[in-house]
């Protein structure tokens, strides 16, 4: 039962973001950067905890789960190690999705071939 929760809080995450995409001329970029800024401010307020252990999987891999992992490095960080935690709180938390981001589209593009339009 939790997976199905799981599919159905991440679709409709997905179709809200559709909806905005369509009724609005707001660019794909900044409808991510707005998910990924709603995780952060839902991690502050203390909001996303809940949610995500309510929601499971449907609300941890949008990318409002990023936003969040951003704002749970940083809080550690500046707790421990000050000010300088803002700077190195939200790369240190998310180094491994962003490492294996770019690691699997460099494999992808080596395989693909794509071509510049």
């Amino acid at each position: 039962m939790d997976y199905i929760l799981a599919f159905v809080i991440g679709g409709i995450i997905c179709c809200i973001v559709q909806i905005i995409l369509d009724v609005s001329n707001i660019q794909p970029g900044n409808v991510m950067v707005m998910l990924v800024c709603t995780g952060v401010v839902l991690g502050a307020v203390g909001i996303y905890k809940p949610f995500s252990e309510w929601a499971g999987a449907g609300a941890t891999v949008p990318l409002l789960g990023f936003g969040n992992v951003l704002f749970e490095g940083v809080k550690e960080e500046i707790q421990s190690k000050g000010f300088i935690g803002i700077f190195s709180g939200g790369l240190k938390a998310s180094a491994v999705g962003i490492s294996a981001a770019l690691v699997i589209g460099y494999i992808a593009s080596i395989i693909f071939k794509p071509k510049m339009k």
